[in-house]
C-alpha cells in the first residue's frame, strides 16, 4: 500500500509518527507492503507554499492508497480570512478525497472509567458509532460570505447526497447492532425536513434495521445521559462535528478518538482531536486516536481484519495493564509520554498476535 501522510500542525507530526511506527510494524507482522512519504498540509503548507493545502499535496494524495492526516490549525494564521487559514487545507483534502461518510467510534474502555465524568453505570458498556456526513451542509455551500456588519454561510443539502450517507449508516448497522438514530433539526430547517423524508425512504430497503429519528438537542443531551441508547449514529456535517466532539467525554479524552472517511477516491484516516499547540512538542501528547486510525485504514482500506484487531487488542491491553498519557491519567495509573505509549503499543500488538516471526520483528 501507498499511504501519504500529512503530519499538519501542533501535535499532528508527533501523532503521525507514532501512527507509521505502529502501522510499518503491524503491516510487518502481517505481510502487507506499505510505502509511506510525508507531505505539507495547514499551516506548515501555508509557510511553505503560501497554501494550506499545496498542489504537490494534492497530487501525492490521489495518486496514493490512503491518507493518513494528523491535525491542522495553528493561532499564528489566525489574522488571515477564513479561507486562507490552515483549517481550509482540510476542507479542500476532504474535498478532493471526495470521502462523503466520516466514521467516528466511540467506545467506553473499561479500564478508563475514572477519567469520565460520567458515572459508570451510564459510561459502562457504550459502543457507538458516527457516520457524519462530510461534503455537504454549512462548510461547503454556496453563497457564503461577509460584507460589513453582515457574515452568511449557507446550509444546502441534495437527495443524492443523504441517500448515500444514509446507506453507509444502515450497512453498518447490518453488522452491529441493528439499529441507526438520525439527528437533525426538522423542526426548523428545510435541510432537515429533507433529511428526514430521504432517510425514511432508505429505510424501507432494510427492514430489518430499527431506525429512529432525534433532534440534535435531544442527542445532545442523550449521549451523556444514556449514551448505551446508540449504536449507529447518522447526521449532517455540522452536528456530526459537534456531536462527535461531545463524544470524547465517553472516552474521557478527545485524544482517544479515531476516525475514517469513505466512499470517496481516497480513503482518508485521522484522529478526531486538533492540533493543540499549547502542548505540541512536548512528547505528553495521546497518540491512541491516530494509532485507532490505523486500525481503521486496516480494516476499511487494506481489507484486513486480524491487522485493524490486533491494533485494537494492543490499546485494550495497554490501558488495562494501566499506561496512560497525560490526559487520561488517573489515580495508580502510570502515566508515560507519546512515545513510551506507542512503544507499548507495538509491543502488545506483537504479543497479540502471537506469531514468532512478528516477535523477531520487534
Amino acid at each position: 500500500m501507498k499511504i501519504a501522510v500529512l503530519p499538519g500542525d501542533g501535535i499532528g507530526p508527533e501523532v503521525t509518527k507514532a501512527a507509521v511506527s505502529v502501522l510499518t510494524e503491524v503491516a510487518d507482522m502481517f505481510g502487507i507492503a506499505v510505502e509511506t512519504a510525508e507531505y505539507d498540509i495547514g499551516g506548515s503548507a501555508i509557510g511553505n507554499f503560501g497554501s494550506p493545502f499545496p498542489e504537490e499535496t494534492a497530487n501525492a494524495c490521489l495518486e496514493s492508497d490512503s491518507v493518513i492526516l494528523g491535525a491542522v490549525g495553528d493561532p499564528a494564521f489566525d489574522h488571515l480570512k477564513p479561507n486562507e487559514r490552515p483549517e481550509m487545507g482540510l476542507l479542500s483534502l476532504r474535498k478532493t478525497l471526495g470521502g462523503f461518510a466520516n466514521l467516528r467510534p466511540a467506545k467506553a474502555y473499561r479500564a478508563l472509567i475514572d477519567s469520565s465524568p460520567l458515572r459508570k453505570e451510564i459510561f459502562d458498556g457504550t459502543d457507538l458509532l458516527i457516520v457524519r456526513e462530510l461534503l455537504g451542509g454549512l462548510y461547503f455551500g454556496e453563497p457564503r460570505g461577509s460584507s460589513g456588519n453582515e457574515a452568511y454561510n449557507t446550509m444546502r443539502y441534495t437527495t443524492a447526497e443523504v441517500e448515500r450517507v444514509a446507506r453507509v449508516a444502515f450497512e453498518a448497522a447490518v453488522v452491529r447492532r441493528g439499529k441507526v438514530t438520525s439527528v437533525d433539526k426538522a423542526n426548523v430547517l428545510e435541510t432537515s425536513q429533507l433529511w428526514r423524508s430521504t432517510v425514511d425512504d432508505i429505510a424501507k430497503d432494510y427492514p430489518e434495521i430499527k431506525l429512529e429519528h432525534l433532534f440534535v438537542d435531544a442527542c445532545a443531551m442523550r449521549l451523556v445521559t444514556d449514551p448505551k441508547s446508540f449504536d449507529v449514529v447518522l447526521t449532517e456535517n455540522m452536528f456530526g462535528d459537534i456531536l462527535s466532539d461531545e463524544a470524547a467525554v465517553l472516552t474521557g479524552s478527545l485524544g482517544m478518538l479515531a476516525s475514517a472517511t469513505i466512499g470517496g477516491k481516497i480513503d482518508l484516516f485521522e484522529p478526531v482531536h486538533g492540533s493543540a499547540p499549547d502542548i505540541a512538542g512536548r512528547n505528553i501528547a495521546n497518540p491512541l486516536g491516530a494509532i485507532a486510525s490505523v486500525a481503521m485504514l486496516f480494516r476499511h482500506s487494506a481489507k484486513n481484519d486480524s491487522a485493524a484487531k490486533a491494533i485494537e487488542d494492543a490499546i485494550d491491553s495497554a490501558l488495562d495493564a494501566g499506561f496512560r498519557t497525560v490526559d487520561i491519567a488517573s489515580k495508580g495509573s502510570q502515566t508515560v509520554s507519546t512515545d513510551e505509549m506507542t512503544d507499548i503499543i507495538r509491543r502488545y500488538a506483537v504479543e497479540n498476535a502471537g506469531t514468532s516471526r512478528a516477535y523477531h520483528a520487534v
